[in-house]
């Protein structure tokens, strides 16, 4: 298994966390694997077998782009052969309306749009192993797409004060950041990303105690409880079940055994 992540030009760092190349090799025993919430929206083009594992266990095909929203709940998917996957990670408070499209909250989400084009030329730079290549024309279609974003706005600004809080900062400061009041901002938030404030802000502390967890399981939940700014041990407790699935113990056992495939072995859809 292969991972490597690019940092966007300068101006796209208030749209865009990184893009990313994966390469999963078709011998490799691990065919399903769990992508866990985060606070980014991604753009994913693959090469290769992919599908989601739906409820009842039937086998969803996707297409290629396809749209990671923000997740309440974990999701899996399962390949069956080689699969190499390019990502664009994006705030989602930026994306949709760069790409000027409808927000919406679901997770796994098709789309139509002109991004599309861009599958037939990145195959061939992923076939050829040009993978320096199939990130210069990303940048260059978001560089274009971007122009007429302002960097100034309100939803820069508020996007830009939680990342530095890392999701710990109240909506009212939030808002104060951004120079608007909590309802206008409240208002354009959830129009631009089809997510509340509070939403969003809930999913980065959720990831900040996932990632904590996986690299330290030892770590103490009552003090990083406070830490990230949640009411105590039980809260924190809550919010990871509701996301995750499982509690915070029975996620750092897991950490411990190695057996998850989560950030630092497979970085695929979610944050290292």
């Amino acid at each position: 298994m292969y991972h490597q992540e690019f940092l966007p030009p300068d101006e796209l760092r208030d749209i865009i966390k990184c893009f990313w190349h994966n390469r999963r090799d078709a011998d490799e025993q691990q065919r399903t694997f769990e992508v866990q919430p985060d606070g980014y929206a991604e753009i994913i083009f693959y090469f290769g077998d992919l599908h989601r594992l739906a409820a009842g266990g039937e086998l969803q095909s996707l297409p290629s782009p396809f749209m990671m929203g923000l997740l309440n709940q974990p999701v899996i998917f399962h390949t069956q052969s080689l699969l190499e996957i390019i990502g664009i990670r994006c705030y989602p408070w930026t994306i949709f309306d760069l790409l000027n499209l409808s927000s919406g909250n679901n997770g796994v989400q098709t789309f139509q749009h002109p991004i599309a084009g861009l599958q037939s030329s990145l195959t061939k730079s992923v076939e050829a192993g040009n993978i320096t290549e199939a990130m210069a024309q990303l940048k260059q279609y978001f560089l274009s797409a971007q122009t007429g974003i302002a960097a100034n706005s309100m939803l820069f600004k508020a996007g830009l004060a939680m990342r530095r809080a890392k999701g710990t900062m109240p909506v009212s400061q939030v808002a104060e950041a951004a120079h608007a009041t909590v309802r206008t901002l409240e208002r354009n938030f959830k129009q631009s990303s089809g997510h509340t404030v509070k939403d969003v802000s809930a999913l980065m502390r959720f990831e900040q105690v996932r990632n904590r967890l996986w690299h330290s399981p030892e770590v103490n939940l009552a003090g990083l409880a406070h830490e990230l700014g949640y009411t105590d041990q039980s809260h924190l407790s809550r919010e990871f079940k509701r996301f995750s699935g499982t509690t915070p113990a029975a996620f750092a056992r897991e950490a411990k055994k190695g057996r998850r495939i989560l950030p630092g072995d497979f970085v695929a859809f979610v944050q290292s």
